[in-house]
């Protein structure tokens, strides 16, 4: 029996977020600390197999309200689910017909929940990658993460934009430009790969407690961008163009330069959010240790430089007392 076994992993925001969803431009890196995992083989039938974050039993009344605090009212059913249908008809549409083999699917998931590193696009990554591998076809690089993406806003209504898959498909350290001409005529932006390397001393920290899922922190932001609110529109340039000059920063090598813009993307969209003060406090807390701090995603997470060993150790205590863990990301 062929087992079929792909992964795809976290992701951060360096620099651009949130303008992925609005023809800006961004930065991210992976964050390979965590991963989605799905596991496939041939099967009688179709069966997606419920994992331990789909459970529907529970020790008592305060066990089930634990869980849903922690992970949501949705487990990754619903997305494994909607990318098969979505990479079916991805298939139909292109004219490339699927032998008639049906499989057995199951996943799961250490990407900590609801707190902006990408759980959700990185089970269905893993699950389109199994898909393709099982399959046998090819769905170009540049075009799986809008693939991704469809398969999130379309079939299941969360808000989001390319910056996620785009990464997690790629992986390593991607610059993306989501420039509205290309992106209306290809479909995709373009995506320039930055050598690792050249990254400064990053770390990651993220709350252990209650966060929110993305489509609650992006609410009503796409209605206002849309509206024409002059407000969001000039944020969203302006966070473009950090992403812009952050690349710059990076291939000479500029970390304090970086690590300022860093600070002034959480700054500007500080602006135009109503954010939780509990997620700003994380902001905060590293800023006042002398790191710099942006959101690493929706909320939940942050991300920043640190200068040395002993600044490290001095966030990491800091954390820990904010009910937060904090790791350095590892990035390949």
């Amino acid at each position: 029996m062929r087992l079929i076994k792909e992964k795809a992993h976290a992701r951060a925001g360096l620099v651009g977020n949130p303008s992925d969803g609005y023809y800006g431009k961004t930065i991210s890196v992976i964050v390979k600390n965590f991963r989605a995992e799905v596991v496939l083989y041939e099967w009688p039938e179709l069966e997606i197999i419920l994992s331990r974050q789909d459970r529907c039993q529970f020790s008592s009344l305060a066990g089930l309200i634990e869980d849903v605090r922690l992970h949501g009212y949705y487990g990754g059913l619903r997305l494994v689910k909607a990318a098969i249908k979505k990479f079916g008809e991805y298939c139909e549409r292109h004219d490339m017909p699927l032998p008639a083999q049906n499989f057995s699917i199951r996943y799961d998931s250490n990407i900590p929940r609801q707190v902006g590193l990408a759980g959700s696009s990185a089970i269905i990554t893993a699950t389109m990658r199994a898909l393709v591998k099982f399959y046998g076809v090819v769905i170009p690089r540049e075009v799986l993460p809008s693939l991704i993406l469809a398969t999130e806003v379309e079939e299941i209504g969360i808000a989001a934009g390319l910056q996620d898959r785009v990464v997690q498909v790629y992986e390593g350290v991607v610059y993306m430009d989501f420039d509205e001409k290309v992106m209306r005529t290809q479909g995709y932006g373009r995506y320039e790969p930055i050598d690792p390397d050249l990254l400064p001393k990053l770390y990651v920290a993220y709350r252990t407690d209650l966060s929110e899922p993305s489509e609650i922190f992006h609410s009503n932001l796409r209605q206002r961008f849309l509206s024409g609110d002059p407000d969001v529109i000039h944020a969203m340039s302006t966070i473009a163009g950090y992403a812009a000059q952050a690349r710059d920063c990076l291939l000479r090598r500029d970390y304090d330069a970086l690590a300022d813009l860093m600070n002034k993307n959480f700054d500007m969209r500080r602006r135009i959010y109503n954010l939780s003060p509990r997620n700003i406090r994380m902001i905060e807390l590293a800023r006042s240790l002398g790191a710099s701090s942006n959101f690493a995603g929706s909320g939940g997470a942050i991300i920043g430089t640190y200068k040395d060993e002993a600044m490290y150790e001095r966030l990491r205590q800091a954390f820990r007392q904010e009910q937060c863990d904090i790791f350095k990301p590892t990035i390949e």
